[in-house]
């Protein structure tokens, strides 16, 4: 049905644009009744049929994983919409502001801080929503150790790991209690990245009782086949209806506790239609066409889809922002785990583990890359070539001037790197290590981000160059990331990781125990098939003490040499290869009212909650 309302879509277009007006009366009726028996697959007719208040249109590349918040590894998803924590980023300042919690106090020595929550707060179900919730969300999911859930990973303090003591003082007050000063705690707080609550009266009971698999129900609950409406959140926007491939539909929450200045219950949009497209250029024509509202709100424009919509600017009654470089990374990585699975066998091939592993290699892999040219010819020049693992945004990032390694495009360099290392050229100029085997691997993506299945071509070119094979495979983003974050079968691959101020927020991806450390992923609770035999090399250890001390420090000068030393470590041993970045591109209607675009946030409708749509 998708593809005839598109075809019928453009071609009335045609029609009106020739004027021809003049076809015969029958032929117009039955295109008509023909739109008409098709228009219920249009995202317009939600707000006829369903919907008498306002309405957004948005697109995502892919369908959610979860309904689950403890579950969520992927992004964008249904949280941004429906959840919030105690505090929340501001998406043009950086700062901390009150959000579930009006107010907190921290005690002089930093190990204590109390929350107050806010007057008459409510979930989606009119159910109170009280301090018993927060203790929930803290001390039942995220600190349960039978809980795979990344938002752990931000809440480790200390070299034990331990996480704070919560307690309820009254319904409105929460006492968070420290082992230890934690600067990171208020950002660990914050949506959208940080411990978003949940409701205890809903879930409490699936963290009593177990499934066949052996795990708590309450991994398995709230997955994308459980009805919307028992999804019960404290957001802007609840869930009201979805159509797997196809589209999600939000409305308004009426339990929302925002106000705005006069007193009017927040949020002004009626109704968000997320649509599932797989593909940027199909989204491009939707956008073009009227059918979005907003493109590029999670992840940046693709910079010739800037160029093309800037001159169309004034015609399409829409606006193209550029928020400066995009607060993530884009990497490649290199599958370095040492582990073998259930039955003996070594995730990786040892012979690929054997180059993975191996520093020179990557450090001349690292000099065979042509990022110049990928910011050339794939970004237009409006990319942002990365050498730190941290966001420029951030006062903690470190630039190559201040002495950070960078690994510039030298394919000689690389060669010699690799003949010292032991590896070997054959006369038909193929690269083979010592022992006489074909260095070939597969490198991995997601088909649905052009930009990087570009990227993974000019790679497979520029190694080619100095004698590697990649056999580049371009995969569905869901299937990529359960290789990469369950069965570990992957060599390579190249992803994108959500940045922003505080480095510790990346903790689930640096930390070697963290559940987003893909490169070297250790064993995760209740996750199967098991792994044995899981490996940490020094310098991951490094990382972890430079993880720690920089969460316990509270001076500022001392915080950023501690992860200016992280930064330095990662650029010397490579356990990921930094390329391209994007620079933070959307288009939005003008119909679309309130936004306060910047590169910081990762999602651009940040303040989702204040924005309008005119008619």
């Amino acid at each position: 049905m998708l593809g005839i309302r598109w075809v019928l879509h453009y071609s009335v277009t045609i029609y009106q644009k020739l004027q021809l007006r003049s076809l015969p009366f029958l032929i117009t009726g039955l295109a008509s009744l023909l739109l008409l028996l098709l228009s219920g697959c249009h995202p317009s007719n939600f707000r006829s049929r369903a919907a008498q208040g306002s309405q957004l249109v948005l697109s995502a590349l892919t369908d959610p994983k979860t309904f689950n918040y403890a579950n969520n590894q992927s992004f964008p998803n249904i949280f941004l919409f429906a959840y919030e924590g105690l505090t929340r980023e501001n998406g043009v300042t950086g700062e901390v502001e009150p959000a579930l919690a009006e107010s907190w106090e921290m005690s002089a020595d930093k190990k204590q801080i109390v929350f107050t929550l806010r007057q008459g707060l409510k979930w989606s179900d009119g159910h109170p929503l009280t301090a018993d919730d927060v203790v929930f969300t803290y001390r039942d999911i995220v600190a349960n150790p039978d809980i795979p859930t990344d938002a752990k990973d931000s809440l480790r303090i200390g070299p034990k790991g331990l996480f704070p003591q919560v307690r309820k003082l009254s319904d409105r007050r929460v006492e968070f209690l420290l082992p230890e000063p934690f600067a990171p705690l208020l950002r660990a707080t914050s949506a959208p990245d940080g411990v978003l609550i949940m409701p205890k009266h809903a879930l409490a009971e699936t963290l009593r009782t177990k499934g066949s698999d052996g795990n708590l129900k309450f991994i398995s609950t709230w997955n994308t086949d459980t009805p919307p409406e028992q999804i019960i959140v404290n957001g802007p926007f609840l869930l009201e209806s979805y159509t797997a491939g196809q589209r999600l539909v939000f409305r308004r929450n009426p339990y929302y506790w925002r106000k705005d200045a006069q007193g009017n219950s927040l949020p002004y949009i009626d109704r968000i239609v997320w649509q599932f497209v797989e593909s940027t250029d199909t989204q491009l024509l939707r956008f073009r066409s009227g059918d979005l509202d907003v493109m590029g709100d999670s992840r940046p424009l693709r910079p010739e889809y800037y160029s093309l919509l800037k001159r169309e600017e004034k015609r399409g009654n829409f606006q193209v922002y550029n928020g400066g470089p995009w607060s993530g990374i884009l990497y490649m990585a290199f599958n370095l785990n040492k582990a073998q699975d259930a039955s003996g066998k070594p995730i990786v091939d040892p012979v690929k583990s054997r180059w993975f592993n191996n520093l020179a290699f990557r450090q001349a892999v690292a000099h065979a890359i042509d990022r110049d040219r990928i910011n050339v010819n794939l970004f237009r020049g409006l990319g942002v070539i990365q050498n730190s693992p941290i966001s420029v945004q951030s006062p903690y990032f470190l630039s190559p001037k201040d002495g950070l390694k960078v690994y510039e495009y030298d394919p000689q360099k690389a060669k010699d790197l690799l003949l010292k290392a032991g590896f070997q050229y054959n006369h038909q100029g193929q690269l083979l290590d010592s022992e006489g085997n074909r260095v070939r691997f597969t490198l991995l993506t997601n088909a649905s981000n052009l930009v990087r299945v570009a990227i993974g071509s000019q790679i497979k070119q520029d190694l080619a160059r100095i004698g590697i094979q990649v056999d580049f495979n371009a995969i569905n983003f869901n299937t990529l990331g359960d290789k990469i974050s369950t069965t570990r079968d992957w060599d390579a691959h190249i992803i994108g990781f959500t940045g922003g101020i505080e480095p510790h927020s990346s903790a689930n991806f640096w930390m070697s125990n963290g559940a987003s450390h893909y490169f070297n992923l250790a064993p995760q609770p209740g996750q199967q098939p098991p792994i044995q035999g899981w490996q940490v090399t020094d310098y991951e250890k490094e990382i972890d003490r430079l993880f720690i001390a920089g969460a316990r420090e509270l001076d500022e000068t001392k915080r950023k040499a501690i992860y200016a030393d992280f930064q330095r470590l990662v650029q010397e041993q490579l356990p990921i290869l930094l390329l391209v970045n994007d620079s933070a591109l959307m288009a939005a209607r003008h119909t679309v009212d309130g936004l306060k675009y910047t590169g910081l946030p990762s999602w651009g409708l940040w303040n989702i909650h204040e924005l309008r749509v005119k008619k």
